[in-house]
C-alpha cells in the first residue's frame, strides 16, 4: 500500500504539476538526469531571458529559435533511434576486434543486417512493431513507465492482465548463428515453427508491442537451430501471456542470459548476479564464462550515408527517455506546438501582463506546457484509458496556446473598443470593465494549470472539440448529442449552412419596408422555410455514417461476389440495410413533407393572421400550449407511472398487461397511449410552430431597428433564435411548455421592462431551463447521495469523509452550479460523500467507441477453437441474449418512447431494463425528431451479491409497507404508507412500468449430465445418433455421386463384406444397441437387424427411391458412416465412453464440430467432407433434440413415419448449433423461433456442461428511470479511480451496494476494465417508422409510391362503388368490402335492421377474431350442431367475416348465384383477386326437394318477411353489416338442415370423415364449400407432426398428406382455391372435430394435396352439390 501510495504521487501528483518530470527509482541515473536538466532547462531559459534582456521582441527572436532548434534534434533523434531500432543492423563483436576496428577489415560474418520486420518480405529478423486491437483495454497499471513482465517459476511471461495479450509472429530464418540456446517464444497467440532437417537454424524476432498505448519491447536475440526431436513443436493454445520454454540440455551464453533477465523488466531480477543461474547451467557456462564476457551486441546507427555509430541502446531505455511518436506528422505538430507556445508565452511576458513572482509562474507553465510535448503525464488525471495515451501529450501546449491567445484578444477589444454599443438585459458587453475582467480571469486560469490538470478539470484535446461543438450546436441552434466528434462536426457544419442560407432570406426581409399592419412577402419565405428546415434538421442523425453508406450503395453499388466456400459468407448482419432503408424513407418523406409545410406556414404567415388577431391569439397559444404541455408531459405520464405522485400504489391509467401474469402477445394499444401521440403531435407540429412564427412577425422589427442590434446583427439573432426553438421543439418537447410558460409570466407580468422582445426571451431562458434541470438533477443526486439515514459506508474512508464533508456543504452547492453551468459531472470522490467537479464531456459520456466483441468461432483460431474452447465462459455466451435486446430495442424503442410508455424522456437519460435474468441499462444519448440513438449495457446474469441486493431493490414492491414512523397503522386503499411514500421520493431512481413488453428469448437450460448419467439414456442419444446420420445420407442430393464415388467404393470395399465386423474398442455394448456381443463388436449383420427397417423407410420417402436391400451400397455407406461417427465419438471421449465426463467432453466435441478422424479404416471420408459436414455434424446434433423429445414421448419415435417427420419439423423451426458458430449469432438477430445448444461451461472452477434450449417470446421487464447526473457522476468517479489512482481493489468502497443511488449496478456498467458488463453495444439508432403500432396510428411515412398506392386504391373504391350505385337493378356484385349486400327491397331491410342490430351486439365475441358477432345462432330451423358458439351453422361457421361481394337478389325473384369482388385487400393496398368459376350455386343443379324449400322463400320474401327469415337462418340484415352473406347460400343450408337427412349437415358441422378422392359418393349427398387462401401465413404446415396429437384426424392416410413433410416442393400460397372436407371447432363435444386452440381449423384438399388453415386466413367461394 505504500508503495503504491509513493507511486501515485511520484507520477500522479508531482508529474501533474511539473507537467511529466518526476525521479523515477527505477530508471538509471542517465534518464534521471536527462529529465531533470531538460526540464530545469525549459523553465529558467525564458526566465532568465525576461531578466536579463529588455522586454522586447529580442527575447521572442531568442527564445523562439533555440526552442526550435532542441525540439527539432530531440524529435529527430528520438525517431531516428526508434527506426534503427525497427530496422537497424545488430552488430555482434568481441572486445579485441572493437579494439583495431579501424584497421581490420569488417567480416561479413559478424554483423547481421536484418531487414524491417513490417516490410512485405518480413523475413523475420528486427523488433516489429504490433497495433493491439484498440477495443481491448490494457491492464490497470500498464503504462510506458510501468510496464512489467514478470518470469514465474512456470516460465510465463504476464502482461499484467491475464484478460489480454498481444499476437506476435516468430519466423524463422536460415542464417547461421553461433549461439547455442534454444528458446521458443509465444506472444499471445503461439506459432508453430516446423522445420525439416537438424541443420536449418532459426532466428527469432522479439515483439514491441502496443497494448492500446502500453509500450512493451523485448530485446531481439539469436538462437541456435532446434533439435531435430523438437523441430515440430506445435502450441495451438491461445495464452494472454508470454510463455518461454527452457531447453536445458543447450549451453546459453552469458549475454542471452542476461538478455532473458532483461525481458523480464524486474528490477530485483535485473540486479542479481550471473552465479544465480540454475545448477545446471552454471555447469555449462564455468568454461565459456571468460570468452563470451569479451562479445558485445550493439546497433549500427546511420548519421550521414558513409558514416554510422555503434548504440549500445535498449528500446525500454529509449522509451523511459522520451515518448515516441510514431508518424512523421505527429513530430512535426509536436516542434509546431513548441514553438507556439515559447512565441505566444514570451509575447505575453514581454507586454507586461505578468509581474513578480507571476513572471516565475508563468515560466513554469510555459516550461510544463513544452515538457510534456517530449515526456508526458502519463496516466493524467484526464485520461479516459489506462497505459499509454499519446492524445494526452497535447493537452496542455493546446490549451495554453487558446489561452494565450484569448488574453490577448481580450485585451485587444478592450483598447479598441467598437463605436457601436452592444447591450443585452441591461448588461453592455462591449464595456471596457467588462473585457478586462474576463482577461484578468483568463490570466488566473492560466497560472492555475499546475492545479488545473492535476485536479482533471480539462479533458483531452479531441474530447473538448467534440464538447464544444455538441453544446453550441445543442444550445445556439437547437441540434441534438452527437456520437462521435465526426457527428459533432458534421452536425454542426450542417447548422452553421442552415443559418448562412436563412440569414439572406431574413437580412432581405428587414431591408423591406415595415408597416403595423403589412409583413413582407420575403419574410414569409423566410418563416416558411425557417419550418421547413427546422423540421428536416431535426429528423436527421448527427452521425452521418448511414447517409454517406445510403449515397455509396446508391453510386457505387457493391456487386463484388462471395466466396461460397467460406462459411460466413451466409452470415449476414440485417441491421445496416435495414438501417440505410430507414434513413432512405426518411429522406423522401422529408423530401415531400418539407415542401408541403414551407407552402402551408408560408401561407398562414402571409395571411396576415398574426397581425389581425394581435394580442389575443399569442394570449390564445401561450394558454394552447400550457394546457396542451401540462397535460401531456405531467398529468398522463404521472398517472401511468407505477407509484403515481409516490403516493399511489399503483398505475391510475393502467394497460391490458399489467394483470397478466405471462404476456404472451405484443403490448395492446391503450386509449391514453393514442391520446399521447396525437398530443404530442399536434403540439410540436402546430402550437410551437405557431409560437415561433408569432414572436417573429412581432419581434423582428424591433430586434433590427438601430437601437436593439440593428439589420445586421439582428437578421443573425433573428434566425439563430428562430432555428434554435422550431429545432427544440421538433424533437424534444418535453420541458417546452414550461420554458414558455414562465418566459411569458416572468416578462410580461413580472419584469416587463427587462424583455428585449418574446422571441429572445425565449432563446435565451430555454438555455437557461436547461442549465437548470441540470442543476435540479445534480442536487437531487447529492441530497439522495449523502442523506444520513441511508448513506452505505463502503469502506472506512467512507465514514470519515461523511461527516468531514458537512462544512463543505456551501462549497459544493458552488460546485453544483458550475458543474451545471459546464455541463460537467458531479462525482463523489471514491464513492464517498466528498464531491468533486470532474471535466467536461459530451452527453454520450465515454469517449473511446468501445463496444463488446462476441467471441466465436469467426475470429479465434482453429486450434484455439479446438482444443480451449474459448468464450466458454457464461459471460461470453449470454452476451448475444443482450444483442438480441439492442436489436429489438432498435425496432420498437423510439416509438414506445412516443407512445409514453418510458415516460418523460429527455437527452442522456437513463433507464434500467430488469427481467428474471436480464438487467441491462440503457442510455439515451441523441433525442431526434421520430428517432433515438441509445447504448445498452448488459449486466451479468449471475451477478455479485451488491447487485443483486439492488436488484432486489428495484423488484421489490412497497404497496405491502404498513409503517408510519414507528408504527404500523396501515394505509388507505390504494394508497402507500407514509413510510413508503417517503423512502421512495428518497431515491436516484423511480420505477415506470412494471410490464414493459419486448421481444426476447426465454432461455432455459438443463444439465446434461442429469439427462445421461445411466447407460441406457446413452445408448438412447446414440441411437438417435445412427439414425440421424442415416437420415442425413439418405436425403441429402449428392447420395447418388457418393455411391458412384469409387474412392469411397474402395473405402468400404471391406465393409461391404456380409460377415464384417468393427471390433474397434471404443464400441461400448452398453451404449450401442447394435454390439454383437458374439463377435465383440459391431458387425454388419447386427446393424442391418437394427436399422435396415429405418434405411428402407428413409429411402422410400426419397423421390427416386433407391435400393435399400441388406447388400446394397446403400447400406454399406450407411454401416460405414455411423461406424465412423461412433467411432469419433469414442475418439473425441479418450475412448472412455463408459465414463459420463469423458462422454460429455466427447459429445460436446462432435456437436460443436471436432470430428478427429484416427483409424485408417475412416479415411474414405476424406473423398468428400461433405459427408461429415452435411451428414455426421447434422446428425449428432439432431440427437441431442430427438434425445430430449424422448423423455416426454418415450415410445413414440419407434414407429419410422413419425421419427422421420419429428426431424424434418426440427430442420424447418428448429436451428441447433453450437454456440460458438457464427451460426448462432446470425440465427438469434434473424428471430429463428427456436435454438438449441449445448453448452460447456468452465468458469470460476466449474465444468458442466448444459443443454441450451431458446425459444422466441414476448417478455416482460420492469423500467427503471435512473437520475442521469447519478450516473454520469459515478461513471467518472469510477475512471479517476481506476485509471488515475489506480485502485486495484476489487472489493473497493465505491462499488458497494447503494440501493439509494444502484450504485454497484451504474459503477458496474462502465467500460471495460473499469467496469465489467458482459455486453456493451454500439451505438444504435431507433426510428419511429419501424414501430407497427404507431404507423397504425399516425401512418408510416409519405413517400411517392405510397401516395401513388393510396390515389389507387382509393379511385378502384371510388368507382366500384359509383358503378354499384348507378346499377338500375341494384347488383353490387363488383362493389368494395365497405359495400352490403340487399337481398331485398329497401324498406324491408330498413324495418329489420334494429333486430339484426340486437342479434348482433348479443353474440359478440372479442375472442373469435374478425367478425366472430356477426351472424347469430340458428334457431328452429337448424338442428343443434354442437355446442361451440361458433358452431352458428353449416354456412356461418364456414363463412368467416371477409371481404367477400356477393350477387343481389331483385325484389321479384331470387338471384342462386355468387359471385364474388374483384378486389381483396394486400399490404399494399387493392389489387384484382381471382374469380372462382366454380363458385356458382344454380338452382338447376340442386335436387328437387331443395328447389321447392327454395321456391317457399320465394313467396316468403315476396311477403315481405325478409327481416324474419333473416333473424331465423342466422343472416344479419344487409345494411346491419356492411360484408354480409348471400341469403340463397343460408336458405341453402336451412333446406339442408330441415330435409330428412339432417346427417348432411351434421357431416358438414363434423367434418367429412373421408376425403373426396376416397369418397366418390359424398358430393351427391353432402355440400362441399368451395374457399380460397387469403393469408398464408395462417397455414399450419406441421400440424400433422405434432408429437402431443392434439387433433383426431379423420383418416391417418390425410394427415401424413397434410403437412410440408409430404408437399416436397410445393406450398400453399395465396389466391390458392380448394375443397373444405373436414373442420375442428373450438370446445366441440366430439373429440374428432374439437380444436385444440381457440380457432377454427379447416382442412383443405387443393388438387392431391391436404392443407391446415386457420378459418380466418380463407375466403368462402361458396357451396357446390
Amino acid at each position: 500500500m505504500g508503495s503504491q501510495t509513493l507511486q501515485i504521487l511520484r507520477q500522479g501528483v508531482w508529474a501533474a504539476l511539473s507537467g511529466g518530470w518526476y525521479y523515477d527509482p527505477h530508471q538509471g541515473t542517465f534518464v534521471n538526469a536527462l529529465h531533470l536538466y531538460l526540464w530545469l532547462f525549459l523553465l529558467g531559459l525564458p526566465f532568465t531571458l525576461y531578466m536579463a534582456l529588455p522586454s522586447s521582441m529580442i527575447i521572442v527572436a531568442v527564445y523562439c529559435p533555440v526552442i526550435a532548434a532542441i525540439f527539432i534534434v530531440l524529435k529527430m533523434v528520438n525517431y531516428r533511434l526508434h527506426r534503427a531500432l525497427d530496422e537497424g543492423e545488430v552488430i555482434e563483436k568481441s572486445a579485441n576486434e572493437l579494439c583495431d576496428r579501424g584497421t581490420k577489415p569488417e567480416k561479413d560474418s559478424c554483423s547481421t543486417r536484418r531487414k524491417d520486420s513490417n516490410g512485405p518480405s518480413d523475413p523475420g529478423g528486427g523488433i516489429e512493431m504490433s497495433e493491439f486491437i484498440r477495443e481491448a483495454t490494457p491492464p490497470v497499471g500498464c503504462s510506458s513507465r510501468n510496464s512489467y513482465a514478470g518470469l514465474d517459476p512456470s516460465n510465463q511471461i504476464g502482461s499484467g492482465s491475464p484478460r489480454l495479450g498481444t499476437e506476435a509472429t516468430i519466423k524463422g530464418d536460415t542464417d547461421t548463428a553461433k549461439t547455442s540456446d534454444d528458446i521458443s517464444l509465444s506472444l499471445g497467440q503461439s506459432s508453430s515453427l516446423c522445420k525439416e532437417g537438424s541443420e536449418e537454424q532459426g532466428k527469432f524476432s522479439s515483439t514491441l508491442y502496443e497494448t492500446g498505448g502500453c509500450d512493451m519491447s523485448l530485446v531481439n536475440f539469436e538462437p541456435a537451430a532446434r533439435r531435430a526431436s523438437n523441430i515440430c513443436d506445435t502450441d495451438s493454445h491461445v495464452s494472454s501471456s508470454t510463455s518461454v520454454r527452457f531447453y536445458p540440455h543447450d549451453v546459453l551464453s552469458l549475454p542471452q542470459i542476461r538478455l532473458n533477465r532483461l525481458l523480464t523488466i524486474d528490477p530485483d531480477l535485473l540486479e542479481q548476479q550471473d552465479i544465480d543461474l540454475s545448477p545446471d547451467l552454471q555447469e555449462h557456462m564455468q568454461p565459456q564464462e571468460e570468452a563470451v564476457q569479451k562479445v558485445e551486441h550493439y546497433y549500427r546507427f546511420w548519421i550521414l550515408p558513409q558514416l554510422w555509430i555503434g548504440i549500445n541502446f535498449d528500446r525500454l531505455t529509449l522509451l523511459a527517455l522520451f515518448d515516441r511518436n510514431r508518424e512523421i506528422l505527429e513530430n512535426v505538430l509536436a516542434v509546431i506546438l513548441a514553438i507556439l507556445v515559447a512565441f505566444l508565452g514570451s509575447v505575453l511576458l514581454i507586454q507586461g501582463f505578468f509581474r513578480d513572482i507571476w513572471v516565475f509562474q508563468f515560466c513554469l507553465v510555459i516550461a510544463s506546457c513544452q515538457y510534456s510535448l517530449l515526456k508526458s503525464v502519463q496516466p493524467d488525471s484526464s485520461s479516459p484509458r489506462h497505459g499509454h495515451n499519446r492524445i494526452i501529450a497535447y493537452s496542455r501546449p493546446v490549451y495554453f496556446c487558446l489561452c494565450c491567445g484569448l488574453i490577448w484578444l481580450l485585451d485587444y477589444g478592450s483598447r479598441n473598443l467598437p463605436t457601436t454599443r452592444f447591450k443585452l438585459y441591461g448588461m453592455a458587453f462591449t464595456n471596457p470593465l467588462l473585457l478586462m475582467s474576463a482577461r484578468d480571469l483568463v490570466i488566473v486560469f492560466t497560472l492555475c494549470f499546475p492545479i488545473v490538470f492535476f485536479v482533471g478539470l480539462l479533458p483531452q484535446v479531441n474530447t473538448f472539440v467534440m464538447y464544444l461543438c455538441e453544446q453550441l450546436d445543442i444550445h445556439v441552434f437547437g441540434g441534438n448529442a452527437t456520437t462521435s466528434l465526426l457527428a459533432a462536426l458534421y452536425s454542426f457544419i450542417c447548422s452553421i449552412v442552415a443559418v448562412a442560407l436563412l440569414y439572406g432570406l431574413c437580412y432581405g426581409a428587414l431591408r423591406d419596408s415595415w408597416d403595423g399592419q403589412h409583413i413582407p412577402v420575403l419574410f414569409s419565405v423566410f418563416c416558411g422555410l425557417l419550418v421547413a428546415i427546422s423540421y428536416h434538421l431535426s429528423r436527421q442523425s448527427s452521425d452521418p455514417s448511414v447517409l454517406f453508406s445510403l449515397v455509396q450503395s446508391k453510386i457505387f453499388p457493391n456487386t463484388e461476389e462471395k466466396n461460397p466456400e467460406d462459411p460466413l459468407s451466409e452470415v449476414k448482419d440485417p441491421l445496416p440495410d435495414k438501417l440505410r432503408n430507414s434513413v432512405s424513407e426518411r429522406l423522401q418523406s422529408d423530401l415531400i413533407v418539407c415542401i408541403v409545410i414551407g407552402v402551408l406556414y408560408f401561407a398562414i404567415h402571409v395571411s396576415t393572421v398574426f397581425t389581425v388577431l394581435q394580442p389575443a391569439l399569442k394570449y390564445v397559444l401561450y394558454t394552447l400550449v400550457g394546457s396542451v404541455g401540462f397535460l401531456t408531459h405531467y398529468m398522463l405520464p404521472q398517472v401511468r407511472k407505477q407509484l403515481p405522485w409516490h403516493c399511489f400504489s399503483h398505475p391510475l391509467l393502467k394497460t391490458k398487461e399489467y394483470y397478466q401474469f405471462e404476456v404472451r402477445n405484443a403490448a395492446h394499444i391503450m386509449w391514453f397511449e393514442k391520446l399521447h401521440v396525437w398530443l404530442i403531435f399536434v403540439e410540436k407540429n402546430v402550437i410551437y410552430p405557431l409560437i415561433v412564427l408569432n414572436e417573429l412577425s412581432s419581434s423582428a422589427k424591433t430586434i433590427a431597428s438601430p437601437k436593439k442590434l440593428d439589420t445586421e446583427l439582428g437578421a443573425l439573432m433573428i434566425t439563430i433564435a428562430g432555428l434554435k426553438l422550431l429545432r427544440s421543439s421538433f424533437s424534444s418537447p418535453t420541458c417546452q411548455y414550461v420554458t414558455v410558460i414562465f418566459t411569458v409570466l416572468f416578462f410580461k407580468f413580472d419584469y416587463e421592462a427587462l424583455s428585449e422582445t418574446m422571441l429572445l426571451d425565449l432563446f435565451f431562458m430555454s438555455i437557461f431551463f436547461n442549465k437548470l434541470w441540470e442543476l435540479l438533477y445534480k442536487l437531487r443526486f447529492v441530497y439522495t447521495y449523502i442523506a444520513p439515514w441511508q448513506i452505505t459506508w463502503g469502506s472506512a474512508f467512507h465514514a470519515f469523509a461523511q461527516p468531514f464533508a458537512v462544512p463543505h456543504s456551501a462549497m459544493l452547492f458552488v460546485q453544483a452550479a458550475l458543474s451545471a453551468f459546464f455541463s460537467t459531472p458531479l462525482n463523489p470522490f471514491l464513492g464517498s460523500a466528498i464531491f468533486i467537479t470532474s471535466y467536461v464531456r459530451p452527453v454520450k459520456f465515454w469517449e473511446r467507441d468501445y463496444n463488446t466483441k462476441r467471441v466465436d468461432h469467426s475470429n479465434t483460431r482453429l486450434a484455439s477453437q479446438l482444443d480451449r474452447n474459448p468464450g466458454s465462459d457464461d459471460n461470453n455466451l449470454n452476451s448475444i441474449f443482450y444483442e438480441h435486446l439492442t436489436r429489438s430495442l432498435q425496432h420498437s424503442l423510439c416509438g414506445d418512447l412516443l407512445l409514453g410508455r418510458w415516460g418523460n424522456y429527455s437527452t442522456g437519460d437513463c433507464f434500467i431494463l430488469a427481467s428474471d435474468y436480464l438487467n441491462a441499462l440503457v442510455h439515451l444519448i441523441e433525442i431526434g425528431n421520430g428517432l433515438v440513438t441509445f447504448q445498452l449495457r448488459g449486466l451479468e446474469f449471475r451477478g455479485t451479491y451488491c447487485q443483486q441486493r439492488e436488484v432486489e431493490a428495484i423488484t421489490e414492491g412497497v404497496d405491502e409497507d404498513d409503517g408510519f414512523c414507528c408504527c404500523e397503522p396501515g394505509h388507505l386503499p390504494h394508497m402507500l404508507s407514509f413510510n413508503a411514500a417517503f423512502s421512495q421520493r428518497w431515491l436516484a431512481w423511480e420505477v415506470l412500468v412494471t410490464k414493459y413488453v419486448l421481444e426476447g428469448y426465454s432461455i432455459t437450460d438443463n444439465s446434461a449430465a442429469s439427462m445421461l448419467q445411466v447407460f441406457d439414456l446413452r445408448k438412447i442419444l446414440t441411437t438417435y445418433y445412427v439414425k440421424g446420420i442415416i437420415y442425413y445420407v439418405t436425403t441429402s442430393s449428392k447420395l447418388e455421386e457418393w455411391l458412384a464415388n469409387e474412392t469411397m467404393q474402395e473405402g468400404l470395399r471391406l465393409c461391404a463384406d456380409r460377415n464384417y465386423v468393427d471390433v474397434d474398442p471404443t464400441f461400448n455394448p452398453n451404449i450401442d444397441e447394435d454390439y454383437d456381443h458374439r463377435l465383440a463388436g459391431i458387425s454388419r449383420e447386427s446393424f442391418c437387424v437394427i436399422y435396415l427397417n429405418w434405411i428402407e423407410y428413409c429411402c422410400s420417402r426419397r423421390a427416386k427411391p433407391l435400393d435399400a436391400d441388406k447388400d446394397s451400397s446403400l447400406v454399406t455407406l450407411c454401416y460405414g458412416l455411423c461406424v465412423l461417427g461412433r467411432r469419433a465419438l469414442g475418439t473425441a471421449a479418450h475412448h472412455m465412453s463408459s465414463n459420463l465426463e469423458s462422454f460429455l467432453y466427447g459429445l460436446h466435441a462432435l456437436f460443436k464440430g471436432d470430428f478427429r478422424i484416427s483409424s485408417i479404416r475412416d479415411e474414405w471420408i476424406f473423398a468428400d467432407m461433405e459427408l461429415l459436414r452435411k451428414v455426421v455434424v447434422p446428425g449428432i446434433r439432431m440427437s441431442l433434440k430427438l434425445h430430449q423429445d424422448h423423455f416426454t414421448s418415450p415410445d413414440e419415435y419407434d414407429d419410422p413415419t413419425v421419427l422421420y417427420e419429428a426431424i424434418m419439423s426440427h430442420e424447418q423451426n428448429l436451428v441447433i448449433a453450437h454456440e460458438g458458430d457464427p451460426a448462432w449469432r446470425s440465427a438469434v438477430l434473424s428471430n429463428s423461433p427456436s435454438l438449441l445448444a449445448l453448452r460447456h461451461v468452465m468458469d470460476d472452477g466449474t465444468n458442466e456442461y448444459k443443454i441450451i434450449m431458446l425459444n422466441k417470446r414476448y417478455l416482460s421487464f420492469r423500467v427503471i428511470k435512473v437520475n442521469k447526473e447519478c450516473v454520469r457522476g459515478l461513471w467518472a468517479g469510477q475512471q479517476q479511480e481506476l485509471v488515475f489512482l489506480r485502485n486495484r481493489n476489487p472489493e473497493r468502497g465505491s462499488i458497494q451496494n447503494a440501493k439509494q443511488a444502484l450504485r454497484n449496478m451504474i459503477n458496474s456498467s462502465c467500460d471495460q476494465p473499469i467496469g465489467y458488463p458482459i455486453y456493451v453495444s454500439p451505438l444504435t439508432t431507433s426510428y419511429c417508422d419501424s414501430h407497427e403500432q404507431l404507423k397504425d396510428i399516425l401512418g408510416g411515412p409519405i413517400s411517392l409510391g405510397n401516395i401513388r398506392n393510396f390515389v389507387v386504391s382509393t379511385w378502384h373504391r371510388l368507382r366500384k362503388g359509383c358503378g354499384a350505385g348507378c346499377n338500375s337493378g341494384g347488383n353490387i356484385e363488383d362493389s368494395d368490402a365497405g359495400g352490403g349486400t340487399s337481398c331485398t327491397n329497401n324498406n324491408a331491410t330498413s324495418a329489420n335492421e334494429p333486430h339484426s342490430n340486437m342479434l348482433q351486439g348479443g353474440n359478440g365475441n372479442s375472442g373469435q377474431g374478425p367478425g366472430a358477432g356477426l351472424y347469430p345462432p340458428v334457431t328452429s330451423h337448424l338442428p343443434t350442431l354442437g355446442t361451440s358458439h361458433s358452431s352458428h351453422s353449416v354456412q356461418s361457421s364456414l363463412v368467416r367475416h371477409s371481404p367477400a361481394r356477393a350477387s343481389v337478389a331483385s325484389q321479384s325473384s331470387y338471384c342462386y348465384s355468387s359471385r364474388h369482388s374483384s378486389l381483396r385487400m394486400s399490404t399494399t393496398g387493392f389489387v384484382p383477386c381471382r374469380r372462382s368459376s366454380t363458385s356458382q350455386i344454380s338452382l338447376r343443379n340442386l335436387p328437387s326437394s331443395i328447389q321447392s324449400r327454395l321456391s317457399m322463400v320465394n313467396q316468403m320474401e315476396s311477403a315481405n318477411q325478409t327481416g324474419l327469415a333473416s333473424m331465423q337462418h342466422g343472416l344479419p340484415s344487409s345494411s346491419s353489416s356492411s360484408q354480409s352473406i348471400p341469403a340463397c347460400k343460408h336458405a341453402l343450408v336451412g333446406f339442408l338442415g330441415t330435409e330428412g337427412g339432417q346427417n348432411v349437415a351434421a357431416d358438414a358441422q363434423s367434418g367429412s370423415s373421408l376425403s373426396p378422392a376416397n369418397n366418390p359418393q359424398a358430393k351427391k349427398g353432402d355440400v362441399i364449400y368451395r374457399i380460397q387462401i387469403v393469408d398464408p401465413s395462417q397455414i399450419l404446415e406441421g400440424i400433422n407432426l405434432s408429437k402431443r396429437k392434439e387433433l383426431q384426424w379423420p383418416d391417418e392416410g390425410i394427415r401424413l398428406k397434410a403437412g410440408r413433410n409430404s408437399w416436397k416442393d410445393w406450398t400453399p400460397q395465396e389466391g390458392m382455391e380448394g375443397h373444405v372436407i373436414h373442420r375442428w371447432v373450438p370446445c366441440s363435444r366430439d373429440p374428432g372435430s374439437r380444436s385444440h386452440i381457440d380457432k377454427t381449423i379447416l382442412l383443405v384438399q387443393i388438387d392431391d394435396k391436404y392443407v391446415a388453415v386457420i378459418e380466418t386466413g380463407v375466403l368462402e367461394l361458396g357451396a357446390e352439390v
